[in-house]
């Protein structure tokens, strides 16, 4: 009988001092990681976007996790979008005073190192993506990195949509 018991009963108390264990780094690290992704974002707002007094609004739109301002009359959305890994790529997309794309850039990239990451390390395919006001613009995907390309597209396409039709409620609100 002691053989059945003591297996399960070792193995029970191994599990829960490791969940102990997770528990202690997880709040040992959470507050350094979330000062580490505020950094990122601002940096990568400076780096794209140049220096600006950027406001965060409270603003909530479908696919799009945050809505960024500035003096400027520029809109900068946050968007996590599929490629070919399920939320592969979060961006930061400008949108100008005039209504087009004024920047790109990549908070994190999640897909296929030297193939799907190729949307964020060749230029020439981010300037495709720049002055487009609508979703009819020329668009080419990069060989080899299809679904990072299309997912890249359909995130450009969120923020020039919801632009477009929240225009007046982001600037004014």
């Amino acid at each position: 009988m002691k053989e059945k018991i003591m297996p399960p009963l070792v193995l029970m108390l191994i599990s829960a001092i490791v969940c102990g264990l997770l528990v202690l780094a997880n709040s040992a690290t959470k507050d350094k990681i979330v000062k580490a992704q505020e950094e990122k974002f601002s940096n990568s707002l400076t780096e794209t976007f140049g220096e600006a007094d950027y406001k965060i609004t409270d603003l909530s739109y479908d696919g799009i996790t945050s809505v960024t301002t500035d003096e400027k009359g520029r809109v900068i959305f946050e968007i996590v979008a599929d490629g070919y890994s399920k939320g592969g790529l979060d961006l930061l997309i400008g949108i100008d005073e005039n209504g087009g794309v004024c920047g790109i850039s990549f908070l994190a990239i999640g897909e296929t190192p030297g193939l799907g990451t190729k949307v964020q390390e060749d230029q020439s395919f981010l300037d495709q993506f720049m002055g487009a006001s609508d979703e009819n613009y020329e668009f080419d995907v990069i060989t080899g990195a299809t679904y990072s390309s299309k997912g890249m597209k359909s995130a450009v396409d969120l923020a020039l949509k919801t632009y477009n039709e929240h225009k007046e409620e982001i600037l004014n609100g």
